[in-house]
């Protein structure tokens, strides 16, 4: 299994950015797909979301109303849509995945998840 993240950058504060994370390697439709994030120094922590059917999202308070969490299952991709940025969203950004018993479940911490991407870096100037 590979998950394959892009997309991170620079931007300045109130700006926009479309993470990406492709997965091959698995099937992808059975899989809950997540976003987390790391700055040094911190654990780990969750970002967003989204179940099998596309009908159940999670958001952490602090990106709810300016994170969108999506997904193509015909191109095998997540994405994190991201706008209004701040300076604290600055982190390592990782996409993970674990197999959905079913089509309405969702997982939102580190160690329910199997498999990880590389990250992508985010950096929001202020």
């Amino acid at each position: 299994v590979q998950l394959q993240a892009s997309g991170g950058g620079l931007v300045q504060t109130g700006g926009s950015l479309r993470l990406s994370c492709a997965a091959s390697g698995l099937t992808f439709s059975r899989y809950v797909m997540g976003w987390f994030r790391l700055v040094p120094g911190k654990e780990r922590e969750f970002v967003a979301a989204i179940s099998r059917s596309f009908s159940i999202t999670r958001y952490a308070d602090s990106v709810k109303g300016r994170f969108a969490i999506s997904r193509d299952n015909d191109k095998n991709t997540v994405y994190l849509q991201m706008n209004s940025l701040e300076p604290e969203d600055t982190a390592v950004y990782y996409c993970a995945a674990v197999f959905g018993s079913s089509l309405r479940v969702v997982f939102t911490t580190t160690g329910e998840y199997r498999y990880w991407g590389q990250g992508t870096r985010v950096t929001v100037s202020s």
